[in-house]
């Protein structure tokens, strides 16, 4: 009886190893000046060390990694997979986030090849019980192929797709609903920056609604 206790509580850890696998895709098109790149990275940075994000991803051995994407042929995994394993570790990560170099200049916009480069960095994850993929950018495609191929891809391989859009002040949701309507899978969901100055309080709030699976 002893022995078979032993034995559920290994395999009770080793579910708990890994919760969310969670890969942040960065738009960095040429509709993404360089204060608003350093927008981007220093709110990635600060969700990283809110209390109640670091809380989440140190309890559940959350995996992370950032890409940044542009032109159809201009993606760039900046930031490996990594399960920070305690608060020097996430510490070490957003400083990371917050030095890393921009990846392109002067490049198209094209959301849907940047999904299916996102997907393929999947095949070195860790072994974790929910993948998410989350999106954000500043515009619609002007490159690259139709996103409805990898979204399908998506469903398929168990991969949920979030959006976080960036609107201009004043140009209706443009963003919004083409990520709603062509990025985001049925399990997903897509929350909207009013400018590039709301793109940390945003992406605070869009981490903690994944990460603490809370979805669709």
């Amino acid at each position: 009886m002893l022995r078979l206790a032993l034995c559920l509580c290994v395999l009770s850890s080793a579910a708990r190893a890994c919760e969310t696998a969670l890969l942040l895709a960065m738009d960095v098109s040429n509709s993404v000046d360089a204060a608003e790149y350093r927008i981007q990275t220093d709110g990635l940075a600060l969700a990283l060390r809110d209390p109640s994000i670091a809380e989440i991803v140190l309890r559940d051995r959350v995996a992370l990694a950032v890409l940044q994407w542009s032109g159809p042929d201009r993606q760039e995994l900046s930031l490996g997979w990594l399960q920070p394993g305690d608060t020097a570790g996430l510490a070490a990560l957003a400083a990371r986030v917050e030095t890393m170099p921009r990846a392109f200049l002067l490049s198209d916009t094209a959301p849907g090849a940047a999904l299916m480069a996102a997907l393929d960095v999947f095949a070195t994850a860790p072994d974790c019980k929910r993948r998410i993929i989350d999106m954000s950018g500043d515009g619609t495609p002007n490159a690259g192929s139709n996103p409805a191929a990898a979204r399908v891809r998506a469903e398929r391989m168990g991969v949920t797709v979030n959006g976080l859009a960036i609107e201009a002040q004043g140009a209706g949701l443009p963003v919004t609903n083409f990520y709603r309507r062509s990025l985001a899978t049925r399990d997903g969901f897509v929350m909207t920056a009013r400018s590039h100055r709301g793109y940390a309080e945003t992406l605070r709030a869009k981490m903690l609604r994944e990460l603490s699976r809370v979805l669709g």
